[in-house]
């Protein structure tokens, strides 16, 4: 199979602002969790598929991807573990992936994201170094990086995550309609907003 964009699902959070009992990534969304949902947008749309996460969500993962794709960081807050953050998520999932013709970064607490979206943003790759979707003129998720950003990717570090990449190269945003680009659960407000889009529906999925 020839090389493709690759998605990476940053699923090792901690989720803090979430006041629920259970943690957001693990809230019933119909019939599957909020991860659930946002892994099967992402493997629907063929493209390769790298989870990052801990040790709690990796056999919801592997549900999805194979286990190959699953990395499975220390829980925030192990004793005698620096805190990893964002950014050493993002570099483990793009390592694991070094051969993709790019990547997008997609939170995995953004269940609503629509795999069209996500193909969307992977066609823009080819011609642009980052790309974001955005929907109504504000931006959201996923960003997309070229290949040629591997080095720097990969020396990600912290919590920052790619910010200073994205505003270091002309970021592209691709304007879909798809308001899920904005959701993200973080607090069970924004969860009954995805129960609600979902109940909406989704519009037939584009193939790239």
């Amino acid at each position: 199979m020839a090389a493709q964009p690759a998605v990476i699902v940053l699923a090792a959070g901690r989720g803090s602002r979430f006041l629920g009992a259970d943690h957001k990534l693990a809230q019933r969304l119909g019939s599957a969790t909020v991860l659930g949902a946002t892994l099967r947008h992402a493997v629907a749309t063929h493209l390769p598929v790298v989870v990052v996460t801990t040790e709690a969500f990796a056999e919801t993962a592997r549900r999805h991807v194979a286990a190959r794709d699953v990395i499975v960081l220390p829980e925030v807050g192990t004793p005698g573990v620096p805190a990893l953050g964002m950014g050493y998520s993002i570099s483990a999932g793009i390592s694991a992936m070094p051969d993709a013709l790019g990547w997008l970064i997609l939170p995995g607490d953004m269940p609503m994201v629509r795999s069209d979206t996500m193909l969307e943003v992977a066609r823009k790759l080819a011609h642009h170094a980052v790309v974001y979707a955005q929907h109504k003129g504000v931006r959201g998720h996923p960003v997309g990086f070229a290949s040629e950003l591997y080095s720097e990717l990969t020396a990600l570090r912290g919590d920052e995550g790619a910010r200073r990449l994205v505003a270091r190269y002309p970021a592209i945003g691709v304007e879909v309609d798809d308001p899920g680009v904005l959701l993200d659960v973080d607090t069970e407000a924004d969860l009954e907003s995805a129960r609600l889009a979902q109940q909406g529906g989704a519009p037939p999925m584009q193939r790239l």
